[in-house]
């Protein structure tokens, strides 16, 4: 890589596969969360209120 020049990775939910966040000067292009993205989290707690 020259310099001057970088790379930017995305973070998506493991989920629905939604952006989470980015990183910069990282070879790896996509990375999953560990945990997820605040509409399945939103989804989770309505669906465990229904219960």
């Amino acid at each position: 890589m020259r310099e001057g020049d970088f790379k930017m990775g995305t973070i998506v939910c493991q989920h629905c596969d939604q952006l989470m966040d980015h990183f910069e000067g990282e070879k790896v292009s996509r990375l999953y969360a560990t945990g997820v993205c605040a509409t399945c989290q939103v989804k989770e707690e309505e669906q465990d209120a229904q219960k």
